[in-house]
């Protein structure tokens, strides 16, 4: 006995009874009307699976219109429901009206109790089918929403800051590529969201990359996907980064960080509109938004050979450049305040508050940190607190002079962390040429960063 609500609509008795027979025997709910009418006020339409429908009611007529006309009614009400048309006059012109119009399919008079109970059970596993679909719909969206939600949000209104939110609501209207730059911990992610959410494309997934984390070895099969069996651990087909940001946006941060090899294969992703997943030879066609970001001069790489000029001119359509706290005037107690609420309500420490000095002495503050900085350092300092004012003594503020070989390093970490900066400094930033000087490679480089808390 199959779970599935049928409904029978025929004027004629005979046939009403003859169904109602057949089908109680194979489906658990079968409910039989012989007025059309009926239909516009039927409780509950929705939650059937097939109807059964007559093509004409009035004696005389054969044309079928009726039955397009409810056919059209029940679809209003209920566009999911799986309609089987029934006429005892066949007609091919006739039978593709009534599917173009939305039937699941057409059953002739008399018919042969097989070959309808096998047109029913199609047309109830197509209602099946479009509930499964609907159903993936729904989760992808749900999806979507928990990947687009975004906790964190663009604090300030300073001129400089303004300034850069009123190129992003211009661009965010095209579909051009953006290109962001700034120094660490500026914001750079939260402007391509602002960029994204700003965009007709708002209601499709923002993919987030780090291309700084990625292994050389492993950037296509993490960018384009990969077939099963395309290498050792390639267990089973996967859809990489660009695939996945189909119809959205893809935010590669740090592009400066990848090697030639690896631009020129993105490059001919971005060119193409295309890519290919590891292992297959099929293009597969996508449709992106790509914004880039990073904190290194990609002029100066391409003086020096380091990055290729065409894939610069690609991605740099539009360049925005996010300010350094230092020069976003206001802003730096407003963020403070921004963050003490914050972490006040996480740590269960109400009522702290900044006294003047130590307000003074966070605004005389360089931040080269920036706004991430200053995200740690208020919640280490909310952390501390012992009581309900936070004083200058608080605030643990680095300085040029408590990162240089001059201090004495004491510890593994804290050489590592001076030579780090001092080969960064030299090399303006640009990773790959800080590591070869190191003599590590640029993952190793990008990791000991993250461990040391500077990315």
């Amino acid at each position: 006995m199959v779970d599935a609500k049928i409904l029978v609509i025929d004027d004629n008795k005979s046939v009403l009874s003859a169904l109602e027979i057949l089908l109680q025997f194979e489906y658990k709910w079968v409910k039989a009307i012989s007025n059309p009418n009926q239909i516009s006020s039927f409780p509950d339409l929705q939650d059937y699976d097939i109807v059964l429908l007559d093509m004409n009611f009035s004696a005389g007529v054969n044309s079928g219109n009726e039955g397009l006309y409810w056919l059209r009614e029940i679809r209003k009400k209920a566009p999911q429901i799986s309609v089987i048309m029934m006429t005892a006059y066949g007609a091919v012109d006739l039978a593709v009206k009534a599917l173009k119009e939305g039937a699941a399919d057409f059953v002739l008079k008399p018919w042969n109790n097989d070959k309808l109970l096998a047109t029913v059970k199609s047309a109830h596993e197509l209602r099946k089918s479009q509930k499964q679909v609907n159903q993936l719909k729904q989760k992808e969206n749900n999806l979507k929403q928990v990947i687009n939600q975004n906790s964190n949000y663009i604090i300030g209104n300073s001129r400089s800051l303004n300034t850069v939110l009123k190129l992003v609501s211009k661009v965010a209207k095209t579909d051009v590529n953006v290109l962001i730059t700034g120094e660490n911990g500026t914001g750079k992610e939260l402007i391509a969201r602002e960029v994204h959410k700003l965009s007709g494309r708002n209601n499709e997934v923002f993919i987030s990359v780090d291309m700084g984390s990625i292994a050389e070895s492993l950037f296509e099969s993490e960018l384009f996907g990969h077939i099963k069996g395309s290498f050792t651990d390639a267990k089973e087909d996967r859809a990489g980064k660009f695939e996945a940001a189909n119809g959205g946006t893809l935010f590669l941060d740090e592009i400066g960080n990848l090697s030639l090899q690896a631009q020129a294969k993105l490059l001919s992703a971005i060119q193409n509109k295309t890519i290919v997943r590891v292992g297959s030879n099929k293009t597969i066609p996508v449709d992106i938004r790509l914004i880039c970001a990073t904190n290194v001069n990609l002029e100066k790489m391409v003086a020096d050979g380091l990055f290729r000029e065409d894939l610069l001119y690609r991605i740099n359509t539009i360049r925005v450049e996010v300010p350094p706290l230092r020069e976003r005037e206001g802003d730096i107690l407003v963020l403070a305040d921004f963050y003490l609420k914050k972490f006040t309500v996480k740590y269960g420490k109400p009522g702290l508050r900044i006294n003047q000095s130590a307000q003074e002495k966070l605004m005389a503050y360089s931040w080269p940190g920036n706004v991430r900085e200053l995200l740690h350092t208020m919640e280490r300092a909310v952390i501390l607190s012992e009581g309900n004012i936070l004083k200058p003594e608080d605030f643990l503020l680095q300085t040029k002079s408590a990162i240089s070989i001059d201090t004495g390093p004491e510890t593994l970490e804290e050489m590592e962390l001076i030579m780090i900066t001092n080969a960064l400094n030299r090399n303006d930033g640009n990773y790959s040429a800080a590591a070869e000087q190191l003599g590590i490679s640029r993952q190793t480089l990008y990791n000991k960063m993250k461990k040391l808390g500077k990315e």
